[in-house]
């Protein structure tokens, strides 16, 4: 009998805990989201793969779903804003009207199924951990190295002398073209 009476107040506290449980992140996710290839954001919580997969998950009411980075345009976890070209994920170092990028995944050997059939993505140039410029207005990626930076940041910042100049500096240490990049995206009449 007192088993009984005690069932209402035990019932209480299950539901008490699995409130509780939703609003804390599983165990290996960061709260986030995606934005889908149709612009449609799905927030919750996201597990990042991009390293090991080139792929996130994304915990959403009480469901996990996986997404390659060809299903994606972008991610957002904990903080961290990630695009998605050709499959790949390239992390923002900063944005505008061009983004400064580090490649973060390899999709290169990633296999997507039409129907029973595999295709193989073939990503991106480069390896996870190199820098590019990304021009927003033509969808153009460029891979960024020593050797080949006078020439591609001279063709991305269109001559912009102060860009140009701020790139110099980044020769020994290609992360120091933000500020190059930060500096053209501020220039006035654009």
């Amino acid at each position: 009998m007192k088993i009984l009476k005690m069932l209402p107040f035990l019932a209480l506290g299950f539901i008490a805990l699995e409130a509780t449980a939703q609003t804390e992140a599983p165990k290996g996710f960061s709260k986030g989201s995606v934005v889908l290839a149709d612009n449609s954001t799905v927030s919750g919580y996201v597990k990042d793969n991009i390293k090991r997969d080139a792929a996130v998950i994304v915990f959403n009411e009480g469901k996990e779903k996986s997404y390659n980075g060809s299903d994606l345009v972008a991610v957002e976890i904990a903080g961290n804003n990630f695009i998605c070209i050709k499959g790949d994920f390239f992390k923002t170092v900063c944005s505008g009207e061009l983004s400064f990028l580090q490649k973060s995944s390899d999709a290169s050997s990633t296999a997507s199924f039409n129907g029973t059939e595999a295709m193989f993505n073939n990503g991106t140039e480069g390896n996870p951990g190199d820098y590019f410029i990304y021009d927003t207005r033509i969808k153009e990626l460029k891979l960024v190295s020593k050797k080949n930076l006078n020439e591609v940041t001279t063709r991305a910042f269109e001559g912009y002398g102060p860009a140009i100049e701020k790139a110099k500096t980044a020769q020994t240490d290609i992360a120091k073209l933000k500020e190059a990049v930060e500096v053209y995206n501020g220039r006035k009449g654009k």
